[in-house]
């Protein structure tokens, strides 16, 4: 696979926790930042793709009304609390 070099300028309390888990894992400290970065990168596409999923629901009105969430929400903590909505 080819690789690219990335540089980039991380606060010393950071590049020192980099080091103790790679020391701890017994990994470099360039396995550990593409660990971290493949993950976060796993986590903004999916938070996207939750977004657009999010967007296409309301638009095509599938959302919940307002009034019956705090209706609900208000129940809570009473001795009925009303089944969520729908």
């Amino acid at each position: 696979m080819e690789t690219k070099v990335l540089t980039a300028h991380v606060p010393l309390p950071l590049a020192e926790k980099i080091d103790q888990i790679a020391a701890r894992l017994e990994r470099s400290r360039g396995w550990i930042v593409k660990q971290a970065l493949s993950d976060w990168i796993d986590q903004e596409e999916e938070r996207r793709r939750l977004t657009l999923e999010a967007m296409a629901d309301a638009d095509a009105g599938n959302v919940i009304n307002h009034q019956a969430v705090l209706a609900w929400a208000n129940s809570l903590d009473s001795e009925n609390p009303l089944p969520p909505p729908l």
